[in-house]
């Protein structure tokens, strides 16, 4: 929508398209605010549980004692990912997006939890300092740069297709070597998806941009996101134990 439509009620229309354009930038900083909460309370619940996993042995042998758990929240991320991916009235309609939302959340925190646990503390510590500084350095970057990256959504989405491919053959070579070079292409992948997200749900200069309607979808794209860089540095610094 273009500020021209308001200039047919009257007034100046040089000020009329002032009026819409501040309008507009409020309803962005508006969402960016509410997509970062949204993404701060899913990245706490799920270090939480990392945390809980990695340094409370009990939690993480009563886990492993019940692996039908680890199913169960499998599934449950799938379900809850699949609908809100697909079905757009599960996303915006409230409260039902936040519903989903957090169980979706708390299955990926549990299955980070258990995944996390099969690793030394201090790796799983040094693999949180890495992610938090390299998405940190990403966002600022994403924030400042001229390039946009919201052009590249094709190329992002072949590159993706090709690591799955890579991941399918590195089950039949498998290797510290071979952990080293996927994991790091993994955490490269996600790393300039996090660009990607993180521009189209700034809006403004970018050729696209995330409506302020979908919050949650903007969140849980940051979020997996972040999680996946998380993961694959984890396997990079947990590769040498």
């Amino acid at each position: 929508m273009s500020g021209g439509g308001y200039g047919g009620f009257g007034g100046d229309p040089e000020q009329d398209v002032k009026n819409f354009s501040f309008d507009d930038q409020s309803i962005r900083k508006g969402f960016i605010r509410k997509v970062y909460l949204i993404l701060m309370g899913q990245l706490v619940v799920t270090f939480g549980f990392v945390a809980l996993f990695v340094y409370h042995e009990p939690t993480k042998q009563w886990a492993y004692r019940n692996s039908w758990l680890f199913w169960v929240a499998l599934a449950m991320l799938f379900i809850t990912m699949i609908c809100m991916a697909c079905c757009e009235g599960v996303r915006r309609q409230t409260p039902t997006n936040f519903i989903f939302l957090g169980l979706f959340t708390l299955a990926e925190s549990f299955l980070m939890g258990v995944t996390s646990g099969r690793y030394k503390s201090d790796g799983v510590m040094i693999a949180i300092g890495i992610t938090a500084a390299v998405c940190l350095a990403l966002s600022i970057f994403a924030l400042q740069t001229k390039y946009d990256f919201t052009m590249c959504g094709g190329v992002l989405l072949v590159a993706m297709v090709i690591f799955l491919i890579f991941g399918i053959v590195a089950i039949f070579f498998p290797g510290k070597v071979m952990t080293m070079v996927y994991s790091s292409c993994g955490a490269l992948l996600f790393s300039v998806y996090l660009i990607y997200d993180t521009q189209l749900m700034m809006g403004g200069d970018h050729k696209y941009s995330i409506s302020p309607e979908e919050y949650i979808f903007a969140a849980l794209n940051l979020y997996l996101d972040i999680i996946n860089i998380f993961m694959y540095i984890l396997a990079i610094v947990g590769s040498r134990d």
